[in-house]
C-alpha cells in the first residue's frame, strides 16, 4: 500500500444493508469515515416460490440508490458490493444482479457460505485476543458459526436459518407459547448437533451482528455498567438466559421499550438469543463474547491484507493502539524513550517486589503507548481526558478489565485521582490489585516527568533498596537537566507513597 486510498464497503444482509466507507493513507493508518444502516429485511420479502419479491427487490434497489448518492461524493478507489443469504438463496438471483448492475453504479458479488463465514472469522480473529473460540452470526435467513484455534480457521457451516425465518417458522403468538418455544429449541439442538465438530468444546462462544449486539447491550444497561464499549464485552450463560426469560415474557410493545434493545429487532431478538444459547448448551460454552466486528470489517481486513502481503495482524492489540497514536497524533520516539525509561524502573522494582508480573510489565508499555492521550484535547486536563478517552473507546485486542487498567495507569496523577476515578469500578479489583495499578501509574508519571522538556536528557536510571526505610534512584544525564530535576522531585512522592519508602534522588551528570 502506497498511497492514500478510500474503499466503500455494502453489505447486503437478509435483515439490514449497510455502507462503510474507510480511509486509508498509505502507510498502514485507516478509519472509517462513513457508517450508514437501511434497515431492509429482505428475508420477510422471500416469497413461496423462493423468489425475492418485487416489493424486496424495489427496497433493495431503493436503498443502494440512496448508498449512490453518498458513494459518489467520495473519490473512491475500491467499492465492493457484496450479498448474503436473502440473495444467495433467491431463485430470481440473476434477474436481481442484472437490474441492480443496470440501474446503479455497483456490481453485487454474493458470497458463498464459506465465505460469509470466513469474514466474520477474519474479523472476529483481527479484532480481539481469542486464540481460539466459536463464533455465531445470526443473519435474517442463515447462520453462520465456525471452529478456530490458534487463529486458524478449523471448521464453518451455514445453516439456512435466521432471526427472521426462524421467527416466522416457529412463532405466531407475541409472546411465544411454551410449546412454541419447546418446538424452536428441539429444532436448533438437532440442527447444531448434527456437526460433531461442535460438541463440548468448552470453548467461548463470539457473538457477530444485531442480535448479539442487542443481547449486550441489554445487559450492560440492566446492570448499569460503567465502561464504555461493546466489543469485546463478556456475559455468562445465566446472564444470557436470564434475559431470554425475562425478554420471552413481555409483549412486543414491552419489549420494544426494554433499554438497549433496537425496537427494529424487537421482534425478532427472541429466536435469536434462543440460538445463542442453544449453540451454547452443545458447545458446552462458557462465556458469550460480543464482537463489534464482523462481516464487512472481514471484507475491509482481506482487502487490507492482500495489500500487504500478510494473512492477519501479528498482534491485534498493538495493531490497534498504533492505529489510536496516530489518531491521537502521539509521538511515538517520545513514548519509546519514556518506555525505556518505565521498564528500568519497573525491572529494579521487581527485585524488591516479587508480586509484579510479565502481565504487569506488558500493561506498562501499552499505558505508556497512550500515556496522556488526553493532551491531544488539553494540556491543562490530559488526566481526565486520558482517563475518559480509554474508557469511552474500545481497543481491539484488548478486554474491558485491561483496558480499565491501562486507563488507570496512562491517567495517573496522585493516589487520591486513581481512588477518584476508580469509584464507579469498586468491585472490580482486589485490594493487591490496586496497589500495583498505583505503582505503575506511579512510575509512569516519573518516567514522564524525565522526559519533560522532550530532550531524552537521562541516559539511565537504577534504583537500589539502602534500607527498610529508604531507597537511592540514581539517575544519569548527558544535557542540562534542569526542568526534568525539578520534576523528579515533584513526583517521586507518588512512588514513595506505594514504596512506603523514602527515595533519595542522585542526578549524576556524564
Amino acid at each position: 500500500m502506497t498511497q492514500e486510498q478510500s474503499i466503500a464497503l455494502i453489505d447486503i444482509g437478509s435483515n439490514s444493508i449497510r455502507l462503510v466507507i474507510f480511509q486509508l493513507d498509505g502507510v498502514g493508518y485507516y478509519k472509517e469515515i462513513q457508517n450508514l444502516k437501511v434497515v431492509a429485511r429482505l428475508s420477510s420479502h422471500i416469497t413461496e416460490d423462493g423468489e425475492l419479491s418485487d416489493k424486496g427487490v424495489s427496497v433493495l434497489l431503493n436503498t443502494l440508490k440512496q448508498f449512490q448518492e453518498i458513494t459518489r461524493t467520495y473519490n473512491l478507489s475500491i467499492i465492493k458490493c457484496v450479498a448474503t443469504a436473502a440473495i444467495r438463496q433467491a431463485k430470481n438471483q440473476q434477474a436481481i444482479l442484472k437490474k441492480i448492475a443496470e440501474q446503479t453504479d455497483f456490481s453485487i458479488r454474493v458470497l458463498s457460505e464459506y465465505e460469509e463465514a470466513y469474514f466474520g472469522f477474519l474479523a472476529v480473529t483481527n479484532s480481539t485476543s481469542i486464540n481460539d473460540g466459536i463464533t455465531i452470526d445470526i443473519g435474517g435467513g442463515s447462520t453462520e458459526v465456525t471452529l478456530f484455534k490458534n487463529r486458524k480457521l478449523l471448521h464453518y457451516h451455514s445453516f439456512p436459518f435466521g432471526a427472521i425465518s426462524l421467527k416466522q417458522k416457529f412463532i405466531q403468538n407475541e409472546i411465544p407459547t411454551k410449546e412454541e418455544l419447546e418446538n424452536l429449541r428441539g429444532y436448533l439442538k438437532t440442527q447444531f448437533e448434527t456437526l460433531h465438530w461442535l460438541k463440548q468444546l468448552d470453548l467461548p462462544l463470539v457473538g457477530i451482528g444485531g442480535s448479539a449486539r442487542n443481547l449486550s447491550l441489554i445487559h450492560q444497561r440492566s446492570k448499569n455498567y460503567p465502561l464504555s464499549g461493546l466489543h469485546q464485552y463478556e456475559m455468562d450463560f445465566e446472564n444470557l438466559k436470564e434475559i431470554i426469560n425475562t425478554l420471552g415474557k413481555l409483549s412486543l410493545k414491552e419489549r420494544q421499550f426494554v433499554e438497549g434493545l433496537s425496537k427494529d429487532r424487537a421482534d425478532i431478538i427472541i429466536p435469536a438469543a434462543e440460538a445463542i444459547i442453544m449453540l451454547m448448551e452443545v458447545t458446552s460454552s462458557k462465556s458469550f463474547i460480543m464482537s463489534n466486528k464482523g462481516l464487512r470489517d472481514g471484507l475491509f481486513y482481506d482487502e487490507l491484507f492482500n495489500q500487504n502481503n500478510i494473512t492477519q495482524f501479528p498482534n491485534v492489540a498493538e495493531e490497534s493502539i498504533y492505529q489510536l497514536t496516530r489518531n491521537y497524533e502521539i509521538n511515538i520516539q517520545h513514548v519509546k524513550y519514556i518506555s525505556k525509561i518505565a521498564t528500568n524502573l519497573f525491572d529494579d522494582m521487581t527485585q524488591l517486589f516479587n508480586h509484579l508480573t510479565k502481565e504487569d510489565l506488558r500493561l506498562l508499555h501499552l499505558s505508556c503507548r497512550v500515556l496522556y492521550i488526553g493532551e491531544f484535547i488539553s494540556h491543562e486536563a490530559s488526566s481526565q481526558h486520558t482517563f475518559y478517552l480509554l474508557t469511552n473507546l474500545s481497543i481491539d485486542g484488548i478486554t474491558h478489565i485491561e483496558r480499565l487498567k491501562i486507563a488507570l495507569i496512562a491517567s495517573f496523577k496522585s493516589k487520591a485521582t486513581l481512588q477518584n476515578y476508580l469509584k464507579p469500578y469498586t468491585d472490580w479489583f482486589q485490594r493487591d490489585e490496586i496497589d500495583t495499578i498505583e505503582l505503575l501509574g506511579a512510575i509512569l508519571k516519573f518516567s514522564y516527568g524525565l522526559n519533560r522538556t522532550k530532550r531524552e536528557v537521562f541516559t539511565s536510571v537504577h534504583i537500589t533498596e539502602k534500607s527498610n526505610e529508604m531507597m537511592e534512584l540514581k539517575l544519569h544525564h548527558n544535557q542540562d537537566a534542569y526542568f526534568e530535576i525539578s520534576q523528579a522531585k515533584k513526583y517521586k512522592k507518588h512512588l514513595e507513597k506505594v514504596v512506603k519508602r523514602r527515595i533519595e534522588l542522585l542526578f549524576c551528570k556524564n
